[in-house]
């Protein structure tokens, strides 16, 4: 029987895209910029079966309704391109805790992008398999590489891919993710992007903040300032946010250990401490700092917030 294996890691956007003005082929509204990360990761085997029914298993436990039919859909879109209607299996470790706002669904539908195109040898270079990605997560287009990413939002399926802008970067930035909520976020982000698009009276304004903020990061890293880019990444996201919190009725992801953890990012940062943080859709925060703090860091807020589950990571590769 033959098999085929890919692992992809997860990313976190430092200038965020939230809108989809196409939900089907998920075009985002704006461009995005991101950075792979070593630590969270999935790896999908992929494999014909003799039957008619597809089989899909997530962490050695057979998946859940909602999970098993987003997989199938995806699957159904590679049988047709490829002209095919064998069954597949699909085991999928995922490495990431699941919707937690820690983007398990970028490295998960670039691991199973990786592992189709092998498994129906369809040969797809890395821009293709992005946007292939793409189709399954939206993030998961920028998986397919590593290290600084971008995503072009496009117009259409085959001008909306990401490409690497710095795949071994020498910048020593490292990132804490720090983790106070393993649960599931009540509002996906679907819904989330779909309620601000239709309803904030400042979503208008989102494309301009982030062309302003894309060419801001891709000078920071071009200079290699680390402090610019965590400016920026925290004022990106603060901005995204605020899309939420000016929709109608108004939403939150953060908790509050999310504004706790924010006030003593900037308590560590008055105190000399290169410390910024990004917040996608959920309560957990990833905290921006240096290779030279990561460790003062992580100790100044493991000693505030003990329960917290803390993982330090640095830049990660593309797909394998």
């Amino acid at each position: 029987m033959i098999q085929t294996t890919t692992t992809a890691h997860t990313n976190i956007a430092l200038i965020k895209y939230w809108g989809k003005k196409d939900p089907v082929l998920h075009l985002p509204y704006t461009d995005s910029l991101s950075l792979t990360l070593d630590g969270y990761y999935t790896t999908t085997t992929t494999s014909f079966l003799a039957g008619d029914t597809d089989q899909v298993r997530v962490n050695n436990q057979v998946a859940g309704p909602q999970f098993f039919k987003r997989t199938q859909h995806f699957l159904n879109l590679v049988r047709t391109l490829n002209n095919s209607q064998q069954a597949i299996a699909v085991e999928t470790i995922n490495h990431v805790p699941t919707a937690a706002g820690l983007a398990s669904s970028a490295s998960g539908f670039a691991a199973l992008s990786g592992s189709l195109n092998k498994l129906f040898q369809m040969n797809l270079s890395r821009k293709e398999l992005s946007c292939l990605a793409r189709r399954g997560s939206g993030s998961a287009t920028r998986s397919i590489y590593g290290g600084f990413v971008q995503w072009h939002q496009g117009k259409d399926n085959s001008s909306s891919f990401a490409e690497a802008i710095d795949e071994n970067p020498s910048l020593p930035i490292r990132l804490i993710s720090v983790v106070i909520s393993k649960q599931a976020k009540k509002i996906s982000s679907t819904e989330g992007m779909k309620h601000a698009v239709s309803t904030s009276p400042f979503y208008a304004q989102w494309p301009q903040v982030v062309n302003c903020d894309m060419k801001a990061m891709l000078q920071a890293l071009k200079t290699q300032d680390l402090e610019a880019v965590g400016k920026i990444a925290e004022n990106n996201c603060l901005a995204m946010h605020a899309l939420n919190w000016t929709s109608r009725p108004a939403f939150s992801y953060f908790t509050k250990e999310t504004l706790q953890i924010i006030n003593l990012v900037h308590q560590l940062r008055s105190r000399g401490y290169c410390a910024y943080y990004t917040i996608d859709a959920g309560a957990n925060v990833k905290v921006i700092t240096s290779l030279q703090d990561v460790a003062a860091v992580q100790q100044q807020i493991q000693l505030n917030f003990p329960q917290a589950q803390l993982t330090p990571l640095k830049p990660g590769p593309g797909i394998q």
